[in-house]
């Protein structure tokens, strides 16, 4: 740059020419022009949202999207497909950003909050509000605190009255350089921003390509997040290659744990490395290897599956069509280079993250062919779901109703035997004899009273004859 379009460019940006009333004049012109242009982005980004139009550009997530090609930050992204999301589903949302009475953050912390039958109210109550007075609001409006749903509408107008009746000047001071440094709650956004979504759902949406509806699938909005909560977890405690490691086993179990939470993360490692080391020490876990069935015919080997990971560099393999490469770690799927010929081979798969193996799907069959198969396989795996649980819902009736038989046949039998007790009794036998001759009528299956009765009195007539002085009285009397 010259020294001549330097100077251009610092009178451009210079405003010391710039008189007190035109300063102030402009600089709200300019917010409001800001505002207004804010709007219009998140209602692009929705759109391009909605129709996915990453992927064909090699991206596999709306959030990959925003950080690489419209070179937005990490949390921007986050904040911005958050927003873009609610306005989406509720437009009013572009119109109070446009007009100032709610600024970004403001959206994102109503976002997770709102329905269709309280987002009027709560956007009302927290329009022209201060960060951390929306926070009190929807603290005070959480179902925990009280607030019936049906009433929501009342408890927001009074909660707004009370805000405004709080207010004294700045507020707090801790509060405020606490948010002027950036921190405040905005921790706790990570999970939202993301929307990343059920994970029982993502595994039912797992039809070899995945799913081109969803909503807020975890794949199309990436896992950014999901890594930043290893910052939050391990700041300084350990070196940058172990974070490293660590976010790649958050990539390497996405399937499992689409979540990508950190502890479950952990956790498993702990146990596969208990497992190694008693193995090790042990010598534990060397029982005979479940051998696979041929019910498995979409198996692919290992030795293939290692080779394909090996040369694909564990990374997606999609180019976009200007010329950009996928390189997601998350999500992964062996794609068939040639899907109707389908070859288990190393030339004939490769590496596609969820997004891009639908997409080639999508374009190899057909839209509505992949929908109508996604939908095929959601209402088998809904079917399946529902007969496990009548299954277990007929083992746990068929175990009820055996308990109860066997209570009712316990109790009868304790009824016999109280009764032999008194049979016996009556007959003169008491105390020790009594009770082991009605233990062994106890055992007899399923007898009647006179049955039992009958065993007991056998029984202790043996046990008379085998003592020593029922036999010298035998013996003196014959």
């Amino acid at each position: 740059m010259t020294r001549h379009e330097k100077g251009d460019l610092m009178r451009d940006y210079s405003l010391t020419h710039l008189s007190d009333t035109v300063l102030i004049r402009d600089l709200h012109t300019l917010m409001a022009q800001e505002r207004g242009t804010a709007a219009a982005v998140l209602a692009h980004l929705a759109e391009v949202d909605a129709r996915r139009l990453y992927v064909p550009l090699g991206y596999s997530s709306m959030h990959g999207y925003c950080v690489e090609e419209l070179r937005l930050s990490e949390d921007a992204a986050y904040k911005r497909i958050q927003a873009a999301r609610a306005a989406r589903e509720f437009p009013i949302l572009f119109t109070e950003l446009a007009e100032g009475r709610l600024h970004l953050t403001a959206m994102c912390l109503l976002a997770p909050h709102l329905t269709p039958e309280n987002a009027e109210e709560l956007i009302r109550g927290a329009a022209c509000r201060r960060q951390s007075e929306i926070q009190d609001l929807l603290r005070a409006c959480a179902p925990a605190a009280g607030c019936a749903q049906g009433e929501l509408g009342a408890s927001v107008e009074d909660l707004v009255g009370q805000l405004a009746a709080q207010q004294v000047g700045v507020g707090d001071s801790t509060e405020l350089a606490a948010q002027q440094v950036g921190v405040g709650d905005l921790p706790e956004l990570a999970a939202p921003q993301v929307g990343l979504g059920d994970s029982t759902e993502l595994a039912a949406q797992q039809v070899g390509v995945g799913s081109a509806e969803g909503g807020l699938a975890a794949q199309q909005v990436g896992t950014g997040s999901v890594l930043s909560s290893v910052e939050q977890l391990v700041p300084l405690m350990v070196r940058p290659e172990t974070r490293d490691r660590l976010r790649y086993l958050q990539a390497l179990l996405s399937h499992a744990i689409p979540s990508g939470d950190v502890s479950q993360v952990l956790d498993r490692a702990l146990d596969l490395l208990a497992e190694h080391v008693e193995k090790r020490r042990f010598g534990t876990g060397n029982g005979p290897r479940r051998r696979r069935t041929a019910e498995r015919t979409r198996y692919i080997p290992a030795d293939v599956r290692h080779a394909v990971w090996n040369r694909d560099q564990g990374r997606c393999t999609f180019e976009g069509v200007n010329g950009h490469r996928c390189n997601s770690g998350s999500f992964l799927e062996f794609d068939h280079v040639d899907p109707r010929r389908r070859e288990d081979t190393v030339q004939g798969l490769r590496l596609r993250c969820r997004a891009h193996n639908q997409y080639e799907a999508e374009r190899v069959f057909g839209t509505e062919f992949m929908k109508r198969k996604r939908e095929e396989a959601r209402r088998t795996a809904e079917k399946r779901r529902e007969e496990e649980a009548e299954s277990r819902g007929r083992a746990s009736n068929e175990g009820a109703t055996a308990r109860a038989k066997t209570s009712i046949e316990n109790s009868e039998v304790e009824e016999q035997i109280r009764d032999v007790l008194s049979a016996l009794r009556q007959l003169g036998i008491r105390g020790e004899q009594a009770r082991r001759a009605a233990a062994h009528a106890r055992a007899l299956p399923a007898a009647t009273l006179v049955d039992r009765i009958r065993a007991a009195l056998e029984f202790h007539g043996e046990c008379v004859m085998r003592s020593p002085r029922a036999a010298r009285a035998l013996y003196a009397s014959g």
